[in-house]
């Protein structure tokens, strides 16, 4: 037994002393050469400053709405709701986001609209909606904004962040950065 104790402890100490001391520095070094210092991209609208990686709640008629999410938008306590697709407290969750989204948008059927404008992510605190989610609410903005469509379309085509290197991952829009070329529009 005291043959697989002492190298166990050994493999221990060594993983604790690289995890937690010498990967963190390599990490930490990296984030250095990124924007702001690895703290996420800040965007300053008028007096206030906006973090554009964490999903922020928009929920006037407006605005673009953003993925709902599970924890308020709290990025302190970011987290997914824990519920399973069958679960009925989540169903109903789900039913009430998509009667809402349809008395918002007449207009649009429910087989149109897109699962990431009636479902969490896993984090809580997704900054992204497809662009299938823009443009179901292009419609309501343009009526509500009292400005063509196609100017609205435009916008969200100039916001859409193609996949990493055309590969990886799929095209998506954040929303903050969208609502506030939104409100530049004239």
């Amino acid at each position: 037994m005291k043959q697989h104790i002492l190298p166990a402890l050994k493999l221990t100490l060594v993983c604790l002393l690289f995890f937690s001391g010498f990967y963190t520095l390599i990490i930490f070094g990296i984030a250095q050469f990124s924007p702001n210092n690895g703290k996420g991209e800040i965007v300053t609208v008028g007096n206030k400053k906006y973090y554009t990686n964490v999903g922020q709640a928009f929920t006037k008629d407006q605005y673009f709405w953003s993925r709902p999410s599970a924890v308020d938008y709290n990025a302190a306590g970011a987290g997914g709701s824990n519920k399973g697709p069958s679960n009925p407290d989540y169903l109903k969750t789900v039913q009430e986001r998509i009667d809402n989204f349809i008395k918002h948008n007449p207009e649009v059927s429910k087989a149109d609209i897109p699962s990431d404008l009636v479902t969490a992510s896993g984090s809580g605190l997704d900054p992204n909606i497809s662009v299938q989610a823009a443009d179901v609410q292009v419609k309501r903005i343009a009526k509500i904004r009292n400005v063509n469509e196609n100017k609205i379309q435009d916008l969200v085509a100039s916001n859409t962040e193609k996949p990493f290197l055309g590969l990886f991952g799929t095209e998506k829009i954040n929303v903050l950065k969208l609502n506030i070329a939104l409100d530049g529009l004239k």
